[in-house]
Parts: C-alpha cells; structure tokens; sequence
C-alpha cells in the first residue's frame, strides 16, 4: 500500500485561497491544524443560542473585553477556527490589521446542537495545544455549559459541566460573574 503525503495549508494560503475566489465567501469553511475544514450548518438552536449568548456576554463585559461572533481567530501559522465566540482583549482598531491571537483570547466559546462531540474532541484539543486558556462549550440540547480549564499539550486538565442554574467566573476576569440560564434563549 503507498502512502500518500497530506498537503496541509498555511494561514497566508488559506487567505489566498478566499482572495482568489477558490475558496468563496458563501462556503463555510475553517482552517484547522492546516486543513480546510467544512462548518456545520447552523439550525434555529444553535443560531438562538450564540445570539442570546453574545448579546448577554457584550452586556456583561462592556468597557472590559470584546465579543466576537463566529469571527476568526488565529492560533497558530495552521490553524485558523471561527469559534461560535471569541472573548478577547480590547484592541482600540477592533483587529482591523488581524485576527486575535492565543495571547489576545481570554475565552472561546462553541455553541453545539448536533456538534458536541466534534467540540470536545477536535476543538478542545486545538485550543489547549495553542495555549486558550479556558473553552466553554453551551450544549443547546440539555442547557448546560462543559467547561475546560488548563490546557496541556494534548487537552485540558480540567473539565466540568455545569447546569442552567451555576454561575461562573472567568479565568481571566475573576470579578465578572456569568449566569448560566442567560446564555440560553
């Protein structure tokens, strides 16, 4: 059996590719670990969900940080995800000459209806090899949030859920206390 050598793409090629038009602006697409990668479709859950989330998340950490909404953020020269939301310090020009960085990312955050699985075993992964501090995940299905804190180079050490009626602070921003039953519709 031969063994075929995989090509894996940059952030600059992957860019190229959208300014060429060989990748089109209606695809939904994420560059993870050098890998164009098809976006699930979002269905009337999952959309309700990272709306009411943002929209209490932009609430509670007005002056404090930015909310980004399935906006890209980079972690690393091959990867490249558009979390459901992006929790990121504050930059004056709004990332106008580029995409955050792990150093930049206070929280990321994924919405899963049909996507928990993927979630948890490709993106947690991802975000704790790039240095994300902690990655939430809202379930839509059971209103619960799984939480993943201290990353290592394969995952996160710390992982937990938490139900509809927790609340819970931010690694990086201590002070700031998020009710759960706000982040769902």
């Amino acid at each position: 059996m031969t063994q075929t050598k995989v090509r894996l793409w940059n952030v600059d090629e992957y860019h190229r590719m959208l300014e060429t038009g060989i990748i089109t602006a209606n695809e939904r697409v994420e560059l993870i670990a050098g890998q164009v990668i098809p976006m699930s479709a979002k269905n009337p859950p999952h959309a309700a969900t990272t709306l009411c989330a943002s929209d209490y998340l932009k609430r509670l950490l007005a002056e404090v940080a930015l909310v980004r909404v399935q906006d890209p953020v980079q972690l690393s020269q091959y990867s490249e995800p558009e979390p459901d939301i992006a929790i990121v310090r504050i930059e004056p020009r709004k990332y106008i000459d580029h995409h955050p960085t792990p150093n930049e990312v206070f929280l990321l955050i994924e919405v899963a209806d049909t996507t928990l699985e993927t979630d948890r075993r490709q993106k947690a992964p991802l975000y704790a090899q790039a240095g994300i501090s902690e990655y939430w995940i809202l379930d839509v299905n059971k209103f619960q949030v799984y939480v993943f804190r201290e990353p290592s180079g394969g995952g996160y050490k710390q992982e937990f859920i938490l139900g509809e009626n927790a609340t819970l602070s931010l690694i990086a921003l201590p002070e700031i206390e998020v009710e759960i039953s706000q982040l769902f519709p």
